[in-house]
């Protein structure tokens, strides 16, 4: 698993995962993080992904974030992209130092697969590089079609914090795919 959009000022945050078997083929050529990859690059590798293992986008909804935090929003979009998987998974492999996907329910029972944590997953393991690929393709298209996009020109910027989007926050105030409860620059907070 690995995220997208952790950092922006507007959006959902997304989490892709990818789930191999011992049956999983070889992977494709080129698989590498999504941050390294053209945009191209990056489109052009979804169908061969999609070809080699089962892959799902989960998203962690802007009202999470800002009722609740990143945290929570994040393991509500790894769930979600868990819960389209056609099975559970025995281990998660997630990029970065944290565990940001475990959680226990009410009675103390994990509701996440064990989880192990991989520093520059994204760059050293090819399944979490896949998984990076469909979560980045999947969400930019999202924020490039969200009412809004035009005024704060989220085709390029992707709701992150780009000298245009700061303008027109600047300019026009927060939208309702605004991450309100982040201190935002350019609006003036009280």
């Amino acid at each position: 698993m690995d995220e997208v959009g952790r950092g922006a000022l507007a959006g959902p945050v997304a989490v892709g995962a990818v789930l191999l078997t011992p049956l999983t083929p070889a992977p494709p050529p080129g698989l590498a993080d999504s941050k390294v990859l053209s945009t191209n690059g990056r489109e052009a590798l979804v169908g061969p992904i999609k070809s080699w293992a089962p892959g799902a986008v989960g998203y962690g909804s802007v009202a999470t974030i800002n009722r609740l935090g990143i945290i929570p929003a994040l393991r509500e979009a790894g769930m979600n992209a868990l819960a389209q998987l056609p099975q559970r998974p025995d281990l998660v492999l997630l990029d970065g130092i944290s565990d940001w996907l475990s959680a226990d329910d009410l009675f103390g029972q994990s509701i996440a697969p064990p989880v192990r944590t991989i520093v520059k997953g994204d760059l050293t393991c090819t399944v979490i590089a896949a998984a990076s690929i469909l979560a980045k393709v999947e969400r930019d298209a999202l924020m490039s079609g969200l009412d809004g996009a035009e005024g704060y020109s989220w085709n390029s910027n992707k709701g992150y914090g780009s000298r245009s989007h700061i303008e027109a926050l600047t300019r026009l105030g927060p939208h309702d795919h605004h991450r309100t409860a982040w201190k935002l620059p350019g609006v003036v907070h009280e």
